[in-house]
C-alpha cells in the first residue's frame, strides 16, 4: 500500500470515527432534550402492538437510538407499566425507526452537499453551547452532533475516493448466494466492531457512492448490519430479568426472520426498481439502498404484527417465568435510564410492602400462619433492593428523579425498621400456642381486630394503586392505636396508684400496645412516602 493509499485509508477511518462521535453526541443531547417526553409517549400511546410499533418507530427516529427505545420497553414491562405483548410492538417498530439515518445521509450528505455549510454550523452550535443552559444547551449539542456526522461523511467520501482503482465490486467476488451470505456476515462483524448499525449503513452508502461496491453487495451488507444489532442486544440482556431476556431474544428472532426475507427480496427489488423508474438500480444506487432498507423493515413489521399473540407465546415458552421474585425485574441494564430504574424499584417495593402487610395481618389472625408470605424471602428481597438502589447516583439538580430517589430511600429505611418489628413477631408475643391472647383484655383484642381489618383495606388500596387512600387509612389506624395507647397508659397509671398493679406488670401490659404502635408508625411512614412519590411531577 502506497503512502497516498495509507493516507486515504486513515482519512476514511477518521471519517467513520467522526460519524460515530457525532451520533453519540447527537443521541445523548436528543435524549436529554426529549427523553422524558418520549418515555411518556411510549407509555401513554402504547395500547396495542400496532400503536406500540408506531410509537417505537417514531421514538427511535427522534432519539436516533434503538437501544434507548428497547431499554425503555424493558423498563416499562419490569415496572408493570406495559405488558410484554404491548412492548413487542415497540421492539418491532424500533427497527423501522433506525432507517431514518440512511435517509439523512443520502438526502443531506450526498444530495445537498452541505459540507461547506456544516463547519460554520458546528462553530455556531458550540459557541451557543458555551452561553446557553438547560434544554437550549442540549439543542445546541444536538446540532453540533448533527454537524459532526456530516463532517465525518465528507471525510469518508474523500478517503474512499482514493481507493477507486484498488477497492472495486470485483474485490468482493461474484454476486452469488454464497457471496451474499459472506457479505451479510461481514455486515454483522462491522456492527459488532462499531457498535452502531447506523455507522455501518453510512459507511456502506459512502462505499456505494465511491463505486467500491455495487447495490447487491451493499444490500447484503446492511442486512448483516441490522442482524448485528441483535448480538449486542442479546449480550446486554444475559443474566438480566425475564422481561429483559425476552426482549433480547425477541429482537434476535425477529431480526433473523427479517434478514432471511430481505436476502430473498434483493433480486425482486432490483427488477421492481428498474420497472418503476426505467433505469438501472446503479444509477440511483444510494437512494435505492435506503429505500430497500426501509422496505424490508416495514414489510417485516407488517408481516409479524398479525402474529403478535403467537410470537408472545413463543417467547414465554423459550424464556419461562420461574416463580415470582420481588427483585427479578431489578435489571442492571435499566441503570442506563435512571427514571426507568426508579420506577422499577418503586414497583418492586410496592409488591414487597403489600406482602409484608399480608404477613403482619396473618400474625394478627391466629391459625392463618400457613397463608403468610415467606418472611426470609421478603428480608432477602429488601436487602437486594438496597444494593440496587445504591447503584443509582443522582445530584440534587436532577429533578424530579432526585425527589423520587429520596422518597425511595425513606421508604426502604422504614421498611427495614418494619422488618425488624416483624422479627419480634416471629415469637408471637400477642398469642399463646393455643391461639389465645396472652393479655386477656377486651380493648386490646378489639384493637387487634380493627388493625387486621385496616391492613386488609390497605392491601386493597395497594392493589388499586390508590396511594392517597392508602395514606389516609394508615393515618386513621395510627391515630386509633395511639389513642388506645394513651387510654391504656392512663388506666395502668391509675391501677399502679391504687395498688391494683405493680410497675413490672403494668409495663408488660403497656409493652404490647407500644410494640403495635411502633409497628404501625413505620407503616404510616412508608405510606406517607409512597403518596409523596405519586405526587412528584
Amino acid at each position: 500500500m502506497t503512502m497516498i493509499e495509507t493516507y486515504h485509508l486513515l482519512e476514511a477511518l477518521g471519517g467513520l470515527g467522526l460519524f460515530l462521535l457525532g451520533m453519540t453526541i447527537m443521541t445523548d443531547a436528543l435524549y436529554q432534550l426529549a427523553g422524558q417526553r418520549i418515555r411518556n409517549a411510549l407509555m401513554s400511546l402504547t395500547r396495542s402492538p400496532v400503536s406500540g410499533a408506531c410509537t417505537g418507530a417514531c421514538s427511535t427516529a427522534i432519539l436516533q437510538s434503538s437501544s434507548a427505545t428497547t431499554v425503555a420497553a424493558v423498563g416499562f414491562v419490569s415496572a408493570g407499566l406495559l405488558t410484554f405483548k404491548e412492548s413487542l410492538g415497540i421492539i418491532f417498530g424500533a427497527n423501522v425507526g433506525t432507517t431514518i439515518t440512511g435517509w439523512l445521509v443520502v438526502l443531506i450528505g450526498f444530495k445537498l452537499q452541505l459540507t461547506s455549510l456544516i463547519l460554520p454550523l458546528l462553530l455556531f452550535a458550540m459557541v451557543a453551547k458555551l452561553f446557553l443552559k438547560g434544554k437550549r444547551a442540549s439543542l445546541a449539542m444536538a446540532v453540533a452532533g448533527f454537524s459532526v456526522i456530516f463532517v465525518g461523511i465528507g471525510m469518508m467520501q474523500s478517503g474512499l475516493s482514493g481507493f477507486e482503482q484498488v477497492l472495486t465490486p470485483e474485490t468482493f467476488g461474484p454476486d452469488t448466494w454464497l457471496g451474499r451470505i459472506q457479505l451479510l456476515l461481514l455486515g454483522v462483524a462491522i456492527t459488532l466492531v462499531t457498535q452502531s448499525s447506523s455507522a455501518g449503513v453510512a459507511a456502506s452508502l459512502t462505499a456505494l457512492y465511491a463505486g467500491s461496491i455495487n447495490f447487491h453487495q451493499a444490500a447484503a451488507l446492511i442486512i448483516g448490519m441490522d442482524l448485528g444489532t441483535t448480538v449486542t442486544a442479546l449480550v446486554a440482556t444475559l443474566g438480566g430479568s425475564v422481561a429483559s431476556r425476552r426482549t433480547g431474544l425477541s429482537h434476535v428472532i425477529y431480526n433473523v426472520l427479517t434478514a432471511m426475507m430481505a436476502l430473498l427480496l434483493i433480486t425482486p427489488f432490483v427488477y421492481l426498481w428498474q420497472w418503476l423508474f426505467t433505469q438501472s438500480v446503479e444509477t440511483q444506487a444510494q437512494l435505492a439502498l435506503v429505500a430497500f432498507h426501509t422496505l424490508f423493515n416495514v414489510l417485516g413489521l407488517f408481516l409479524v404484527l398479525p402474529f403478535t399473540n403467537q410470537f408472545e407465546h413463543l417467547m414465554r415458552m423459550l424464556v419461562p417465568q420461574r416463580g415470582q421474585s420481588y427483585t427479578e425485574a431489578l435489571d442492571n441494564t435499566l441503570l442506563r435510564d435512571v427514571d426507568l430504574a426508579l420506577k422499577t424499584v418503586h414497583a418492586s417495593v410496592y409488591r414487597q410492602f403489600h406482602d409484608l402487610l399480608c404477613y403482619l395481618r396473618t400474625r394478627l389472625k391466629p391459625g392463618d400462619f400457613v397463608n403468610a408470605p415467606s418472611f426470609p424471602e421478603l428480608q432477602s428481597a429488601l436487602d437486594e433492593t438496597h444494593v440496587y438502589v445504591d447503584l443509582i447516583h443522582l445530584q440534587q439538580k436532577d429533578k424530579p428523579s432526585w425527589s423520587q430517589l429520596l422518597e425511595l430511600i425513606h421508604i426502604l429505611d422504614h421498611m427495614q425498621r418494619l422488618h425488624e418489628r416483624c422479627k419480634v413477631l416471629g415469637d408471637d408475643p400477642w398469642y399463646d400456642r393455643d391461639g389465645e391472647l396472652i393479655m386477656r383484655n377486651g380493648h386490646f383484642s378489639a384493637l387487634l381486630i380493627n388493625t387486621e381489618q385496616a391492613l386488609n383495606n390497605m392491601m386493597l388500596s395497594i392493589n388499586e394503586g390508590d396511594n392517597l387512600r392508602l395514606w389516609q387509612q394508615a393515618q386513621s389506624l395510627g391515630d386509633e392505636v395511639e389513642s388506645e395507647l394513651a387510654r391504656a397508659r392512663a388506666q395502668r397509671m391509675h391501677d399502679i396508684a391504687v395498688g391494683r398493679l405493680g410497675v413490672p406488670e403494668a409495663e408488660d401490659y403497656l409493652e404490647q400496645y407500644r410494640h403495635l404502635q411502633k409497628t404501625i408508625y413505620h407503616i404510616r411512614r412508608v405510606c406517607l412516602h409512597l403518596n409523596r412519590w405519586q405526587e412528584i411531577k
